[in-house]
Order: structure tokens, then C-alpha cells, then sequence
């Protein structure tokens, strides 16, 4: 057994296997296989080198003093998250999105932005030549194209490239409770989109952040953490030793009130110490 294998072997009684899905849930709507750790190996996933190990947040559009803290947050939990480099971009106005990729829900009323559009003609052309990934995000809401009524955001595997929107991620500028529930969401989207980005397809194992969400309140139901089977996946992928990573995530969610994810990321870094 490898030394990776014996720290995850630590971690697995804190780890619940995926629960049957309710209605609507994405594994009722969307029948999918999952990944084993050999079936990732296999793939040849997108791996950081020395010339692409950064990943970069385009905001786009105006964002409110609590979003932008909350952009700001969450990128500085996605560095410790990957363990690479991670660095926010100028923001565009919402003024550079053309009309054609823009439209009213046309039940809802809000406007939405297309991410197809966003991922091919703003963040691909625009990808800096270091990038692991370059993930645009924005207060606005997000539809994928026609079947659609909304997403929480999206991601290109091939490109490098994803979005996500903070629409519908709660208020941030309202009471400490409200700033950290929206922080959460924010940062769920941006890891699992990310891990698409990696190669990680959506876990069917155990409760974890790679799981597919089909709504709001399965996507609250998801943890914020990887399972073991996708927590080994992104060690090999990016050379991580889960100790200081847990060590450094426990500290960052202590801090900002993300409590349940905190006490978890707490208890992984006792097993890992124990004997």
C-alpha cells in the first residue's frame, strides 16, 4: 500500500457512501457510471506543469462590496484547495457581452448570461499562457442554452476553462449567517467545476463536492469536501500531501464560519496524526 493510500485508508470512516437519490436529484434524472481512481489514471487528465500551474478568476460584470469579498475568499480557498497559485483578473463589464448571448428568463424575468458564450469567445481567447484554468465568475444568472432554466455554472474539460454565477448563491451583504452561507455555495461551484476542469467526472461513490446537482437544495445537501476516492485522484493529479492541505483548510473555514466543512477538515487532520 502506497503512502497515499494509507492516509486516505485514515480518512475513510468519516465518509458516507452516496445515498439513494431523491426525486429530481441529478443521479434520478441523470443515470451516470461515476469514476473509479484507475478509470481517472487512464483518462490522462489535465495535470499542472511547470508552465500551467495557475489558475485565474475572471469576474465579469458588477458585483456588489459583499460579492466581491466573497470572489476575493473564494479564491484565496481555492489555492489551498489545489495547492497551485491563484490569481483574480481585471474585471469586464457586463458591456462586453454581446445581446445574442444574453436573454430574460421567460418565466422569471432576471437576466441571464449564456455560458457557451462565455467559456468559447471570452475565457478561451483571453487564457493566459500559464494557466491550469482560467474560471469566469459574475453576480449575473446562468443559463447553458435551449431545454435550460438555469445553472449554477459550468466547465469546458478540454479548454481549461469554466463559469459560475453567484446569482443564486444567497446574500452576502446581509447578516454574518447570510455572507457565510453564500461564501459556501460560491466556493462548492468553483472547486467542482474546477474538478471538472481536472478531469474529475461527478462522483457516484460518496457524499462529496464532485457530486452532480440537480437544485438548489441538493447542491446545499452537497459537502464541501472530496471523498476519499476523489481526494486521491486530485493528489496524484497535483502531488498533494493531504495533511498540510487539511491542516490549511480547517484554519481557513474556522475563521470564516463554515463550520460543519470546518469540524470535518479538523477531524481528517487528527487521523492523519494518529499513529
Amino acid at each position: 500500500m502506497s503512502s497515499l493510500d494509507k492516509k486516505i485508508a485514515k480518512l475513510m470512516p468519516l465518509h458516507c457512501p452516496k445515498r439513494p437519490p431523491q426525486p429530481w436529484d441529478w443521479l434520478a434524472v441523470h443515470r451516470e457510471p461515476g469514476q473509479t481512481f484507475e478509470q481517472y489514471v487512464a483518462s490522462r487528465p489535465l495535470r499542472a506543469t511547470e508552465g500551467e500551474n495557475t489558475i485565474y478568476i475572471q469576474p465579469i460584470g458588477d458585483v456588489t462590496v459583499g460579492q466581491r469579498k466573497v470572489i476575493d475568499l473564494a479564491a484565496e480557498y481555492v489555492g489551498i484547495f489545489f495547492g497551485v497559485p491563484v490569481r483574480l483578473l481585471t474585471p469586464l463589464p457586463i458591456a462586453s457581452i454581446p445581446q445574442r448571448a444574453r436573454r430574460r428568463h421567460p418565466e422569471w424575468g432576471m437576466e441571464q448570461l449564456l455560458t457557451t458564450y462565455i467559456l468559447d469567445h471570452v475565457l478561451v481567447p483571453h487564457r493566459p499562457s500559464d494557466a491550469l484554468a482560467v474560471l469566469g465568475l459574475t453576480g449575473m444568472d446562468l443559463w447553458p442554452g435551449p431545454g435550460w432554466n438555469f445553472v449554477f455554472g459550468q466547465a469546458s474539460l478540454i479548454d481549461r476553462v469554466g463559469v459560475w454565477s453567484l446569482y443564486r448563491n444567497g446574500n452576502p451583504d446581509g447578516s454574518a449567517q447570510e455572507f457565510a452561507r453564500c461564501l459556501e455555495r460560491t466556493i462548492k461551484t468553483a472547486v467542482h467545476e474546477i474538478g471538472h476542469i481536472l478531469g474529475m467526472m461527478h462522483c457516484t461513490a460518496y457524499e462529496c463536492v464532485m457530486n452532480g446537482s440537480n437544485h438548489r437544495e441538493e447542491s446545499d445537501r452537497r459537502p464541501l469536501y472530496l471523498c476519499p476516492i476523489c481526494l486521491k485522484k486530485l493528489c496524484w493529479n497535483l502531488q498533494l500531501d493531504p495533511l498540510p492541505r487539511y491542516e490549511k483548510l480547517a484554519s481557513f473555514c474556522q475563521q470564516h464560519q463554515l463550520n460543519e466543512a470546518g469540524r470535518f477538515f479538523h477531524e481528517s487532520v487528527m487521523r492523519l496524526k494518529s499513529d
